[in-house]
């Protein structure tokens, strides 16, 4: 595909993936539309965009809200008449011990991370039939096929996400639209630094750029799935172990980052007096 003039939404830009992917596509001469809560952050993003590109424009909104998710669709039909690709992006963590994670905090991650992506597609896919093509790239993670201590639900929201686009490549054959799946590993991103509880992970991240490049390709060779970084040895480990030895895999990964007894003792003990998740670890 080549990328002029065409209209690509980056959801999630304001920082990390979504920052350098919006770029990337800017240069290669693309209306960026980019969609993110921090309007300040969009802001600077746009300007820099427009350098290249100067239809691009910045959506600033929840995505967590159906209703704005399928807004975004809309606003960019009626500013540009087509979308010709989809990047779903955004995504939020909550790094908690399951005794610490409130059934709302469940519900924002799933309906940010994965809900959205479906809310976007659903959305977009009418509008992309009527072209001779269009694709939809999810962002998913590593954390979606090999879930990490205190990544329970986020891990969740990638595995639906990975599934979801699974069935999209499938259901989308012979419609023009391409659907792919770029996977992540640990990437150097502000989420690091937003977590809710430490990290077990130590280990070297790789640039937002690498992915954004793998998201370009994506779409421009019309692969299905590419996992950033392209050789790492632990994440094909990790892979290998999820198929032939998962026990080995789910036994690592508690040992990587086990559970303290005495949080064990205190989220009993709260359960005991009527406590829901959430509310079990606190002092």
């Amino acid at each position: 595909m080549d990328f002029r003039d065409k209209i690509v939404i980056v959801t999630g830009a304001s920082s990390g993936i979504g920052w350098v992917t919006a770029e990337a596509f800017a240069r290669r001469g693309a209306v960026v539309v980019a969609v993110a809560r921090r309007e300040k952050q969009l802001q600077a993003l746009i300007e820099g965009c427009r350098q290249h590109s100067p239809r691009s424009i910045y959506i600033a909104g929840d995505l967590g809200r159906r209703e704005f998710a399928e807004r975004i669709i809309d606003q960019t039909i009626e500013s540009f008449g087509r979308i010709d690709v989809l990047v779903n992006n955004a995504a939020i963590s909550k790094h908690k011990q399951i005794y610490h994670l409130s059934v709302e905090e469940a519900e924002r991650v799933i309906s940010v991370n994965f809900l959205s992506c479906v809310w976007t597609s659903f959305a977009a896919i009418p509008h992309m039939l009527r072209q001779d093509e269009a694709a939809i790239v999810n962002v998913s993670s590593f954390a979606g096929l090999v879930v990490a201590p205190r990544e329970a639900i986020y891990g969740a929201s990638k595995a639906a996400m990975s599934a979801f686009t699974e069935g999209l490549w499938s259901d989308l054959e012979g419609s023009g639209i391409h659907a792919a799946l770029v996977i992540p590993g640990a990437i150097d991103t502000e989420i690091w630094d937003k977590l809710d509880e430490p990290a077990a992970f130590k280990g070297k991240k790789t640039p937002p750029e690498d992915v954004a490049e793998a998201i370009v390709e994506v779409v421009e060779q019309k692969r299905y799935e590419v996992i950033v970084p392209r050789r790492k040895l632990d994440l094909l480990a990790a892979r290998l172990l999820r198929l032939f030895a998962p026990v080995l895999l789910r036994m690592g990964m508690r040992r990587m980052d086990p559970v303290p007894a005495e949080i064990v003792s205190k989220a009993r003990e709260r359960a005991e007096r009527g406590k829901r998740l959430g509310d079990l670890g606190e002092g």
